[in-house]
C-alpha cells in the first residue's frame, strides 16, 4: 500500500520562505508525476506546480518565478521551496504522485500572515 508522507508546513509572516516534502513509501516503483496542489478555504483545489520523472515541471500562474519543485535522487520524494509569501498562499498543500493510479497526501497547513 503506498502511503504518501508530508512534512514542511507550518506559520510564516508574509515575505517568509518554507520547504515543503513528500514521500511515496511502500514503493519500489518510480511515480511518473509528482506534485503540490492547495486548496483555500471555499476555494476549489488548485495546481501548484508538478513535475515528471524526467525533470519537465509545470506551475500555477500564481507561483511562477517565487515557488520551486525538485524531485530527490529516489525519485519518489518531491520537494516544494517556497519563497515570498503572501497571505493568497494561505491554504492545505496535498502531495499528489500518479503511477497508474493516483495518490494523495493527507494535506499540510500552510498559513501566511500578513
Amino acid at each position: 500500500q503506498v502511503r504518501m508522507v508530508e512534512s514542511g508546513g507550518g506559520l510564516v509572516q508574509a515575505g517568509g520562505s518554507l520547504r515543503l516534502s513528500c514521500t511515496a513509501s511502500a514503493t519500489i516503483f518510480s511515480m511518473n508525476v509528482m506534485g503540490w496542489y492547495r486548496q483555500a478555504p471555499g476555494k476549489v483545489r488548485e495546481l501548484v506546480a508538478s513535475i515528471t520523472a524526467d525533470g519537465s515541471t509545470n506551475y500555477g500562474d500564481s507561483v511562477k518565478g517565487r515557488f520551486t519543485i525538485s524531485r530527490g535522487n529516489d525519485k519518489n520524494t518531491v520537494y516544494l521551496q517556497m519563497n515570498s509569501l503572501t497571505p493568497e498562499d494561505t491554504g492545505v498543500y496535498y502531495c499528489k504522485a500518479v503511477r497508474a493510479v493516483t495518490y494523495w497526501g493527507q494535506g499540510t497547513q500552510v498559513t501566511v500572515s500578513s
